[in-house]
């Protein structure tokens, strides 16, 4: 199978079936995304597929229909993406687990909603669970990258 994954295209020899999460991890050796649950509840594996947020754990690899991108093709050491520079000013990440498909998770709502309110940054972020609780820093942080994705 073909797929293209942070603007590289890639043959893999993989079964149909197989998660996104596992070929991206196993066969491709990328990652940022993580497992956390398996059934899509908890957001550790969130990627862009088509430029919309998926859980890589849900989504078989023949059903794959765009490209992805992971925490790693966001942005680069040198221009970081506004929710990566937010996340790191805000000091969001404690033990890191979940902080990809967080910013993954941000990084889509910015995409839809360039000046979200509180309650929709909840919204779109209560899907990722965070078990060291920093959601207070985490909605500082998107406010924050907000204002950068708008250019305020």
């Amino acid at each position: 199978m073909r797929l293209i994954v942070n603007e590289q295209t890639y043959e893999v020899d993989v079964e149909p079936e197989m998660p996104l999460l596992w070929v991206l991890r196993d066969a491709l050796g990328i990652t940022g995304p993580k497992y956390g649950c398996g059934i899509a509840q908890c957001g550790a594996c969130t990627v862009h597929v088509g430029g919309k947020a998926v859980r890589s754990c849900a989504v078989q690899i023949g059903e794959l229909n765009g490209a992805v991108t992971t925490i790693e093709g966001l942005g680069t050491p040198e221009n970081l993406h506004a929710v990566q520079e937010a996340w790191i000013e805000h000091q969001v990440a404690q033990c890191g687990y979940c902080q990809a498909g967080q910013i993954m998770s941000a990084a889509d709502l910015l995409s839809r909603v360039p000046d979200p309110s509180d309650t929709q940054i909840d919204q779109a972020m209560s899907a990722n669970l965070c078990r060291c609780g920093t959601y207070p820093r985490i909605r500082a942080a998107v406010k924050a990258a907000a204002v950068k994705v708008r250019g305020a």
